[in-house]
């Protein structure tokens, strides 16, 4: 056993291809986030708020259906390269083209006057978008258990999956917020749709080239049941496995928190009216994050991953009300709130990057628990199930907020052809509540489930070491059964 433990089935060349593939993928999904969304179909398309957070609803409604039966046909596909494979070698394409269709809506819509028309090309578009993404994304995030049986070959993947593809986000970040502050103070002529349009070609040419390794250079080496799961079946393992419902409540209250990416952004569109300021406060957190993946193995030595997600928690609720606190009177100076702001970045930056880590691992290790329990993989439907779950409770934040924005005084008019903001006298401080101190206080409800995880210590070692040995007889009875006949 000992030989088998040290043997590693993932070279760092495959390694770096499956992150490089994340990190293609943040670069298109980043100024997809639930703030620059809201702030682009508002601000940038020119469509009225409640519109946009009845949006966001119907999409969530939309994962309902959607989420779950992709996971289920997933688990379902049997083919020579895997079942995981064939959705990384196909779904590029249309990930890439349904990116520049949503993003060129207002460029493309520009010479039709219906609001319902251009509402109804949002619904479409997005719509659209998000079927791309869901059949991308799952087959990618169950790509990380069936890459190896090995837990640090899993481990490792993860690792430069996150490494990479939070460098990769923070290049799009950059360069959309930096367009969008060259367009708006007049230093590069064209307009704020352009920009958009713009950023959704390049992100569909390199981002979804580089998703396109994934696909190409990765290989499934955990071996799947002959048999072919129901849709049925699936759904009845998913309600048995207690672990993974613990996990996906929690996605559930934390995805709640989704308040803080819409606040965020229109903070530094609205507040303090510099879009690419949020480069210079992300720096430190950017830096302190990478910095803290040499840290993880003695981190998880330390720390088991629940009492890590334990911590990522009240980390996240104690930070923001020191900073909610340090600047509730100069929210709007940028003297003060940029080195309250860089602190807030910072913690959240550490406790994140562990988190995203440990998350996925933790999905892994329920699926791992169900195929001991009843010899079947389900990482389609596990995926797909915890991605659901968060995206709608995720959708349903984003709504709320969307639809707040009226509510705290923000609106826009239109003068001389762009949208300008409309601001009542409290909607600044508003805005830094809902940025600063809410989405942190609501993203600790996510801590009550993990009292009652237990897949962790003697039992998940031990979970291990029975599949391992299952494992190996599997593979002979599949070469058994080939060479019979």
């Amino acid at each position: 056993m000992r030989a088998a433990e040290e043997k590693r089935y993932v070279g760092y060349g495959e390694a770096l291809a499956y992150g490089l593939a994340a990190g293609g993928k943040s670069f298109v999904t980043t100024p997809t986030q639930s703030g620059y969304l809201s702030l682009f179909f508002t601000k940038v398309f020119g469509l009225p708020a409640g519109a946009v957070s009845f949006m966001m609803l119907l999409s969530g409604l939309w994962d309902a259906v959607n989420d779950p039966l992709i996971g289920s046909v997933v688990d379902k596909t049997r083919t020579g390269y895997g079942k995981l494979r064939p959705w990384l070698i196909i779904m590029p394409l249309p990930f890439a083209v349904f990116t520049v269709l949503l993003f060129g809506g207002p460029s493309f819509m520009s010479g039709v006057s219906s609001v319902g028309v251009r509402i109804v090309y949002m619904y479409v578009s997005y719509i659209l978008w998000e079927l791309s993404f869901t059949l991308a994304d799952v087959p990618f995030n169950g790509m990380t258990t069936a890459i190896s049986p090995l837990p640090q070959d899993r481990t490792r993947a993860i690792s430069f999956s996150t490494f990479i593809s939070g460098i990769v986000a923070g290049a799009s970040q950059t360069l959309l917020l930096s367009l969008m502050d060259a367009s708006e103070k007049g230093v590069w002529n064209v307009g704020l749709k352009t920009v958009f349009l713009l950023i959704g070609v390049i992100a569909a040419i390199f981002g979804g080239g580089l998703f396109s390794l994934a696909g190409i250079f990765t290989k499934e080496r955990v071996v799947q049941s002959a048999r072919q799961p129901s849709i049925k079946d699936s759904f009845k393992v998913l309600l048995h496995n207690k672990p993974l419902l613990l996990i996906v409540l929690s996605n559930m209250l934390m995805s709640a928190g989704g308040l803080y990416n819409v606040f965020t952004t229109y903070y530094f569109a609205e507040v303090v009216q510099l879009n690419s300021l949020k480069l210079l406060i992300d720096i430190p957190g950017g830096a302190v994050g990478i910095g803290t993946y040499p840290f993880i193995p003695a981190i998880k030595r330390r720390f088991d991953n629940k009492q890590l997600m334990i911590i990522h928690f009240i980390s996240k609720a104690a930070i923001g009300i020191v900073c909610f606190l340090a600047g509730m009177r100069h929210y709007a100076s940028k003297a003060v709130a940029v080195p309250v702001l860089m602190l807030l970045n910072i913690v959240i930056s550490i406790v994140n990057t562990v988190k995203n880590i440990i998350t996925t691992e933790m999905i892994g290790d329920t699926i791992d628990y169900m195929e001991l329990e009843t010899g079947e993989r389900n990482e389609g439907v596990s995926f797909a199930v915890s991605s659901f779950f968060s995206k709608i409770t995720g959708s349903v934040s984003t709504a709320i907020a969307t639809a707040v924005l009226p509510i705290i005084g923000l609106s826009y008019k239109t003068v001389n052809g762009r949208q300008v903001a409309v601001k009542g006298s409290k909607t600044d401080f508003y805005i830094w509540m809902f940025y600063v101190l809410v989405p942190q206080i609501v993203n600790a409800l996510g801590v009550i489930p993990f009292f009652w995880y237990n897949l962790t210590g003697k039992k998940l070692a031990d979970i291990r070491s029975q599949l391992a040995q299952r494992r190996e007889q599997l593979v002979a009875e599949i070469s058994e059964a080939e060479e019979t006949s």
